[in-house]
């Protein structure tokens, strides 16, 4: 192995990992996950994220009649009788019983190479508001839906079982109007079937809140949800039953659940596009060490050949998760690529060589570090225990190689026969 051959292997390197660079830049673009452009069309064909808001109470006064000034060369003359400004003046009112009832079905959906966590869900709300006020007045009733995009089938809003006008705007959402004498009660039932994606949350309210006698019971068909940031988790679970229950709660949080997602396969071919530099790396320097060690270096063509079938991996890989299963486009890929590699090596350094050494390293660098990407999480620590027993094992290897000998003359070494790789035992 020469200064030289050490370039040249170099440069191949550098090549490939940009061509690795530009096919992870691809496949993140036809994958949308960049700008959100897949997403968006998913929550317009099927709805957006819900976040339910409780409903809200107030009474409103009587009107308040204001007479307007009349100015003449900047002094008061008299009021303007003609034009009479009315205000209303809202108070709320307490929202004093919540028993919510809801249930989410989970049904991943397909867009492009992005899997979405879609869910059906069914909402049922029984809410109970009071006067505490000495006064008699009107009370509005607002129910705000949890998303302006989203389809509601089968709704109902009924204040002491009196129907709300239709809905005109789901961003204004549905608005009922009573009489309240002081002290007395109004009981509110809301219900509803709808869609989302991703998150379901319910808000008390904005800002720190008082929740009073308060419980909701939230069915999943999945038992691995998780729980957002600055949610709570429930006071008891079931299965795939959550409760939450509070007697008299005062908090700034909400509720709010997460449904898990499956495994996109968009994503993780471009991260093992973009992780493969450093697979082609270990490899690299695993056959230049052995060259040194049986004096049977590669030729730079070689190493040529060999990145083109590392590349060829995360070529079919990137294009076939189009049409099949990711972990049926990785294994075909993987045995492509192997395959590729060991009927090359094997007519250049003979068959036991090509499985022993190439083959071997090739699997553990390339399909084990990339295996490392369906585990979530576990990416850094496999590649850091990868990297680890590569490092002993090649300390191990080169302990007794002079490399001063190694690199002080392009001349071959003594007994070799100046060809860049040995040929086969059978040939000879």
């Amino acid at each position: 192995m020469t200064t030289l051959r050490l370039i040249a292997i170099g440069f191949i390197f550098f090549c490939t990992a940009i061509a690795w660079m530009v096919l992870g830049s691809t496949v993140t673009a036809r994958s949308g996950e960049a700008d959100g452009s897949l997403r968006a069309e998913v929550e317009q064909l099927w709805g957006g994220e819900h976040l339910q808001r409780a409903p809200v109470a107030a009474m409103v006064t009587h009107d308040v009649e204001r007479a307007i000034p009349h100015y003449k060369d900047g002094k008061q003359v008299g009021t303007h009788n003609e034009l009479v400004r009315r205000e209303r003046e809202r108070r709320p009112i307490a929202l004093t019983q919540s028993e919510v009832r809801a249930a989410l079905d989970l049904q991943h959906r397909r867009k492009g190479l992005l899997w979405f966590p879609t869910y059906g869900v069914g909402f049922e709300g029984h809410y109970r508001f009071v006067n505490d006020s000495a006064e008699r007045g009107d009370a509005e009733i607002a129910f705000a839906f949890p998303s302006a995009q989203g389809v509601y089938d089968g709704f109902m809003f009924r204040v002491d079982g009196k129907e709300a006008p239709p809905v005109t705007d789901l961003s204004r959402g549905a608005l009922l109007r009573v009489e309240l004498a002081p002290g007395q009660h109004v009981d509110v039932d809301v219900a509803y079937r709808s869609r989302g994606i991703g998150t379901w949350s319910y808000w008390f309210g904005d800002g720190v809140s008082q929740v009073r006698d308060f419980s909701l019971t939230l069915a999943t068909n999945v038992a691995d949800i998780d729980f957002p940031n600055g949610s709570m988790s429930p006071s008891t679970r079931a299965g795939n039953t959550l409760t939450w229950a509070f007697d008299n709660l005062v908090t700034g949080q909400h509720i709010a659940v997460e449904l898990p997602s499956r495994l996109n396969p968009g994503p993780v071919a471009a991260r093992i596009s973009f992780f493969a530099p450093v697979s082609l790396l270990f490899f690299f320097t695993v056959m230049v060490i052995i060259g040194v060690v049986k004096n049977r270096s590669l030729h730079p063509m070689n190493y040529f050949f060999l990145a083109a079938a590392f590349f060829a991996f995360h070529l079919l890989l990137a294009y076939l998760v189009d049409v099949v299963d990711i972990f049926a486009a990785f294994g075909i890929a993987a045995v492509v690529s192997v395959g590729l590699l060991v009927s090359y090596l094997r007519i250049v350094m003979g068959q036991r060589a090509a499985w022993l050494q190439a083959a071997a390293a090739q699997l553990i660098f390339l399909v084990l570090f990339s295996c490392a990407f369906f585990v979530e999480g576990q990416t850094g620590l496999s590649v850091a225990v990868g990297a680890t027993a590569t490092l002993f094992v090649l300390m191990q290897l080169t302990a007794r190689v002079k490399w001063s000998e190694v690199f002080s003359s392009d001349a071959p070494a003594p007994g070799t026969s100046g060809l860049p790789v040995a040929l086969p035992r059978g040939d000879r």
